[in-house]
């Protein structure tokens, strides 16, 4: 299963626990609000992406063991929901994460760049379990919503997409929409065929009638 990235920016920070140990906070994704074009992500030209408030219902309540990692970066760990060093929860805004980061030299320093501004946004990597296309409404773009997904890892990225996340970009780079590109091809094959079926139907039914 191919797994795609959203990135977010916003203002990812970095807070302190009832011992004085600092976490990091943020947002790995946000829900679409109408009215707020920083809740949605251009894929490209007049077709943009949501995601909904079900999508990491059933990532939550299984639950994925999801990585906290600094631009999607295995060898850049900074919790685990698995270990409790990460913990992820869902409110009205979007999915929330909050890392107990570790004691090393890398997570300091990027926690000094967070603090400064340097850091701002957030991302989460992802698989579709549940989408839904729809065509343009009044001019509007195509919308592919998110309904449902399996988590991967989420985290401060350097590059954010969605403008409303706090501590990411969904990657830009090539081949970073080949999974949405092929769930758009799919569904514009089968409005075609629903097209051309219901066209039979109607040119069958009228000979029926003659």
């Amino acid at each position: 299963m191919a797994i795609e990235r959203a990135d977010f920016p916003g203002k990812v920070r970095i807070e302190k626990r009832s011992d004085g140990k600092p976490q990091i906070v943020g947002y790995g994704a946000v829900f679409f609000r109408s009215g707020d074009p920083g809740t949605e992500y251009e894929l490209w030209s007049n077709v943009v992406e949501r995601v909904a408030p079900t999508a990491f219902a059933s990532a939550l309540s299984r639950p994925d063991d999801v990585r906290a990692l600094f631009n999607h970066d295995p060898n850049f760990v900074l919790g685990r929901s698995s270990s409790g060093t990460m913990t992820l929860s869902v409110d009205d805004r979007g999915l929330r994460y909050v890392i107990d980061p570790p004691d090393t030299q890398q997570a300091r320093d990027l926690m000094a760049s967070i603090e400064r501004g340097d850091i701002s946004g957030s991302s989460f990597s992802f698989s579709v379990n549940s989408e839904t296309w729809s065509d343009p409404v009044n001019g509007g773009p195509e919308v592919r919503t998110i309904n449902d997904v399996t988590l991967y890892d989420v985290g401060p990225v350097t590059f954010p997409a969605y403008e409303a996340t706090s501590t990411g970009m969904r990657g830009k780079a090539i081949g970073e929409h080949q999974e949405a590109r092929r769930a758009y091809d799919g569904w514009k094959h089968a409005a075609y065929r629903a097209s051309m079926i219901a066209r039979h139907e109607r040119a069958a039914k009228l000979d029926t009638l003659a």
